[in-house]
């Protein structure tokens, strides 16, 4: 397969976004910014900006002219809940579908997180099912046009230090964490910049990360260590630190019943999901295959780990 020149990254200015946008330019690829806004705030001077509907197919298809790549990172969990307020349709299947028509080689869809692909009890969360709705169009455009459009599915596991910034992994500056069935479950996990990394060395090896997903972490942790790691960053003790063994199960059952609400509320389904899938039996939050060594990814050292624990303490 060709090189990859011209890539166009849909969703550069979310929680991810900014880092992908960071890794494709510094890799020293021909970047083009699709998005809602006329200019976008802080953008790179070597970036072109393309201002498109996210809803019609002909804007989309245009404005994917000449593109080599498509690397989404458009919101894609709660985008098939209508009655919570989202206007997310679903966007990425018409991306899906004008990329094909503009001819682009590669499409990277906007996964990055738990296994989807290929791990069932996962893949039937109903947050996760936008997801594997764009798999299901990607896969159907590569076996019907093999020459044409393929894909790559990135699995990061948690993003480790947007977790700590919202709290999601524990709260620091409180000394508060939660320890999902007691805190000693490994999972994968991996910083937004190594993901914008993960994003370049899948563009870098297009023949051997074809029509496939690939699993990157920086480190397989756990609660605990992390809970031991935070101890250390604060001071070095117990003293004031609040810890709650919380079982997934429990948190499972509720983001059931929250979604069965009429008007059911997404901050409370949907990171109830997530814990389920990281931390639950059977979700497969450890991945046991990497694709490190093939696009380039060091894992991070015990040292650095706990520096970045100390960078949120």
């Amino acid at each position: 397969m060709s090189s990859i020149d011209k890539v166009a990254l849909a969703g550069a200015t979310g929680n991810l976004g900014p880092a992908i946008l960071d890794a494709l330019v510094s890799a020293g690829f021909r970047v083009t910014v699709l998005t809602r806004q006329t200019t976008p705030p802080n953008l790179p001077s070597s970036v072109t900006v393309r201002q498109v509907d996210y809803t019609s197919l002909d804007s989309l298809t245009l404005a994917l002219q000449g593109q080599d790549a498509v690397v989404s990172s458009l919101p894609s969990l709660a985008s098939s809940f209508p009655n919570n307020g989202s206007t997310n349709n679903n966007e990425q299947l018409l991306l899906v579908e004008a990329a094909a028509k503009a001819g682009i080689k590669r499409f990277l869809p906007s996964e990055f997180g738990a296994n989807t692909s290929s791990h069932e009890k996962t893949r039937s969360l109903p947050i996760f099912q936008p997801k594997v709705a764009v798999q299901d169009a990607l896969k159907e455009q590569a076996s019907s046009n093999p020459d044409g459009m393929s894909y790559t599915l990135i699995h990061t596991g948690l993003f480790l230090d947007w977790s700590f910034m919202i709290g999601f992994l524990m709260k620091t500056k409180e000394k508060s964490i939660n320890l999902y069935n007691g805190g000693d479950g490994v999972f994968s996990t991996t910083t937004l910049g190594s993901i914008g990394k993960a994003v370049v060395g899948v563009l870098r090896n297009l023949d051997a990360t074809k029509n496939r997903a690939v699993f990157v972490q920086d480190i397989a942790t756990t609660l605990k260590d992390l809970l031991a790691k935070a101890k250390k960053a604060t001071g070095g003790g117990s003293e004031g630190w609040k810890e709650q063994i919380v079982a997934v199960d429990e948190v499972l059952a509720n983001a059931w019943e929250e979604l069965r609400k009429d008007k059911p509320n997404p901050g409370v389904f949907i990171f109830n999901f997530i814990i389920a899938c990281v931390w639950g039996e059977d979700f497969g939050g450890h991945f046991q295959k990497l694709d490190n060594d093939l696009l380039g990814m060091k894992q991070l050292s015990d040292d650095e780990l706990q520096a970045i624990v100390g960078r949120y303490s």
